[in-house]
């Protein structure tokens, strides 16, 4: 086996993986190098992602939908079940088996592209021949050297000041996937999307779920008429949100944890709890890197510095994903690790940040693209709303899921679509064709002239590019 490679890429998480194929197929002799592990110690390619965080999420909340849908809306659809119980260690294997399926599906990707996978922790030991050496620590250690090193390592859960995580009480994404039985009673610290996601998988399974926030507002970063039409969802499911709080004292004990906090109001309150997810924020994963040992730079809250084709201070040392500035999402992560690939071989790969979706896979599921209303104010832009019921939608109301709204926002000189955002059904399958329309830069009355299957979801979205104009057809 050789151990000079053109490309070693550090981390197999969406970033990573797909960096490593892109360069693979763009003829380079490509190497990558990551450390998860499955249950039985084998490699667990995929990164959080796939290990703790997408795939398993919404393997949760599809079960969990299923079991909602048993206990209260099958009967609206003449479906009569009695005694719906659900056996929480199965689908907890069934995720695990998803998260399997998914680890395995990259390994043979690996192999398609004639990648060299190696299962450890890579670090930089010194800068060598052109290139850097790297250590490789896995079941042996052995070093390897690469002439481009592309560092996708991902990110890690943050913890509260002093409240470490033991994964059994006080919880990271890590720990809320690996609950065995429904607790009664459920706490979140974080109303943000891991916090929403996992308190609507066990609110939906029987807990009683509290969420605490800071900010003072709801989804700050979604564009505000969307988050209070979600909220009012959340509100009737009884997933109780309190905002503008401040956390004070958490303790454990008696297979309990209390959380002092004060409220909005400034009053002191308690939450007692079996379990409590905390979600507020993830920090870049650098540990064990060893990036001193050349100089790599890190900013002042350890992401690795690049600049914008994701360079980092050092030649031929390159940077992806939660590892860096931007959005810490994982297609996000993947459109760096291609363009990163092309520019190693001297094209002009690109990734527009304006048009990088944005969804949470609640339900109703909320999804966004582009610019908010609050956003566009604030910057002075002139523009035109459009928004369109589900309520009116003939496809919403055979689902039986009449939640929610499409809303279109277009420059008020030139039509162009600034932002599309959507609560509602599919929201994360509809919120595509918005992303398409602005890489084109279309306008919302290119969107209203294009035929769309009737009966279907994506009806609302041209009706609301046509009600930018005020002319719907259906409301």
């Amino acid at each position: 086996m050789s151990k000079q490679f053109d490309v070693i890429v550090i981390g197999g998480g969406p970033g990573g993986y797909i960096a490593a194929i892109r360069a693979a197929q763009l003829g380079f002799n490509v190497a990558c190098i990551d450390e998860w592990k499955n249950g039985k110690g084998g490699p667990a390619p995929g990164g959080t992602c796939t290990n703790v965080g997408c795939i398993p999420s919404k393997a949760l909340l599809q079960s969990s939908e299923h079991f909602d849908q048993a206990n209260h809306h099958f009967a609206d659809h003449g479906i009569e079940v009695k005694d719906v119980r659900m056996d929480v260690a199965k689908m907890i294997a069934r995720k695990d088996s998803v998260v399997k399926q998914n680890n395995d599906g990259i390994l043979y990707l690996f192999k398609k592209n004639k990648i060299t996978f190696f299962h450890g922790r890579g670090s930089f030991v010194k800068a060598a021949d052109g290139g850097y050496e790297i250590r490789v620590a896995g079941a042996a250690e052995e070093s390897i050297t690469g002439k481009q090193i592309i560092l996708a390592t991902g990110s890690n859960a943050r913890a509260l000041p002093g409240v470490p995580f033991d994964e059994e009480h006080i919880l990271s994404n890590d720990g809320a996937l690996r609950i065995g039985e429904t607790p009664k009673k459920l706490g979140l610290i974080g109303a943000g999307v891991i916090g929403l996601e996992m308190g609507s998988v066990w609110r939906r399974l029987g807990a009683e779920v509290t969420v605490l926030e800071g900010l003072p507002t709801f989804l700050g970063a979604v564009d505000e008429q969307i988050a209070k039409e979600a909220k009012k969802a959340f509100d009737k499911q009884n997933l109780k949100i309190e905002l503008g709080v401040k956390i004070g004292e958490i303790k454990t004990g008696n297979n309990a944890v209390s959380v002092a906090y004060t409220n909005a109001k400034g009053e002191a309150q308690t939450l007692e709890v079996d379990k409590l997810i905390v979600s507020i924020g993830r920090v870049p994963n650098t540990i064990g890197l060893n990036g001193e040992a050349v100089g790599l730079q890190l900013d002042e809250r350890g992401a690795i510095v690049v600049d914008a084709d994701c360079k980092t201070n050092l030649p031929g040392v390159w940077a992806v994903g939660d590892v860096v500035r931007g959005p810490m999402l994982a297609h996000k992560a993947e459109e760096e690790g291609v363009a990163v690939a092309e520019r190693i071989a001297g094209q002009h790969g690109h990734v527009n940040f304006n048009t990088i979706p944005w969804v949470i896979y609640t339900n109703p599921e909320i999804a966004w693209v582009g610019r908010t209303e609050q956003q566009l104010k604030a910057d002075g832009v002139k523009y035109k709303a459009g928004t369109f019921p589900f309520l009116a939608n003939g496809r919403a109301r055979a689902l039986g899921d009449t939640t929610g709204m499409v809303k279109f926002l277009a420059d008020a000189a030139t039509d162009e679509i600034l932002g599309v955002h959507i609560v509602g059904p599919m929201a994360s399958e509809l919120i595509a064709e918005a992303v398409v329309a602005m890489e084109f830069k279309a306008s919302a009355e290119d969107i209203a002239r294009i035929c769309h299957a009737h009966p279907s979801l994506s009806e609302a979205t041209k009706e609301a590019a046509l009600a930018v104009d005020k002319r719907t057809l259906n409301f």
